[in-house]
């Protein structure tokens, strides 16, 4: 009996050890928008040196292309693709359904918000939450427009604005950016630590249907979903497809394989740009790690 006690004490603190050395991360996507984000979402969560403690649903709702309730879209595809993974200790969490506000109290009370939050004040001392953006950043500039002490807890790793690496100059016109104006303002006015990679940088990573679909179709459920949906958006007949939310995902796993300068030119003292990215190994990287579920 004692001993198989300390065989299942042994195990408990292994498995809380495990726990304790993977890199704690919040994914925030606009997943309903577009393709992309549903490729990346499965390649962060099937990572092992992660511990997703949640994915978080946000709006899109300035794009010409929005549906209704854009952030529903989102939480609804992204508690699909978890369930086809079979992954049930990721918490699933609503964003915000609209931008921040333009002024007075400008941010956006919502779970999602609030979990980053929640998340951030348990990191122990010296580290730092790894909250993903995928898509507007109204989610996580909510969430330190509530709590203001959360800036030194979190580090943003958000796909968003285009960079000029010769003149040093930014511009922000991009999708992302300007699904929410005050959000992206915000943040990159704040002193949250930022790491982006511009669209013009992300614009590497381009996927063929064909070589795509010989890769995954019909290995699993998920694979399946995926392909459905690359081929039944709605810009449907895509022979090639830049799937840019994985190059900020990857990013943050293999900081070997990019290369990361500072950003200049920001009101932000803390940001750090992606000049540069290893896509073919990217692309390895995906469907080696994807086929490890079938």
């Amino acid at each position: 009996m004692m001993r198989r006690f300390l065989t299942l004490t042994f195990l408990f603190l292994v498995i809380i050890a495990n726990s304790q050395d993977k890199r704690k991360v919040i994914i925030d996507a606009d997943t309903g928008n577009e393709v992309d984000d549903l490729y990346a979402i499965v390649r962060g969560v099937l990572e092992p040196s992660w511990e997703v403690l949640a994915l978080n649903g946000t709006q899109w709702q300035v794009s010409h292309w929005a549906v209704e309730n854009s952030m529903e879209e989102s939480h609804r595809l992204n508690m699909m693709l978890l369930a086809y993974l079979g992954i049930k200790d990721v918490k699933l969490c609503r964003g915000s359904a609209e931008r921040l506000f333009d002024w007075g109290n400008k941010e956006r009370h919502s779970e999602a918000a609030y979990e980053i939050i929640k998340q951030a004040h348990k990191m122990p001392a010296g580290e730092k939450l790894a909250v993903v953006t995928l898509g507007a950043l109204t989610n996580v500039a909510s969430a330190v427009l509530i709590d203001p002490e959360i800036e030194d807890k979190i580090a943003v790793y958000w796909l968003g604005s285009s960079y000029d690496f010769e003149k040093k100059k930014s511009k922000r016109i991009d999708f992302n950016a300007v699904m929410d104006v005050q959000a992206t303002d915000m943040m990159l006015s704040s002193n949250v630590e930022m790491h982006i990679i511009p669209v013009n940088v992300a614009a590497k990573i381009k996927y063929g249907f064909e070589e795509t679909e010989q890769q995954i179709a019909g290995k699993h459920r998920v694979c399946d979903f995926l392909l459905d949906r690359w081929e039944n958006h709605l810009d449907p007949g895509r022979y090639e497809r830049t799937l840019w939310d994985l190059g900020i995902i990857q990013a943050l796993i293999y900081p070997d394989k990019v290369t990361e300068v500072k950003g200049t030119g920001f009101d932000n003292p803390n940001i750090w740009l992606y000049s540069d990215i290893d896509a073919e190994f990217f692309k390895e990287d995906f469907f080696k790690t994807i086929s490890k579920i079938y």
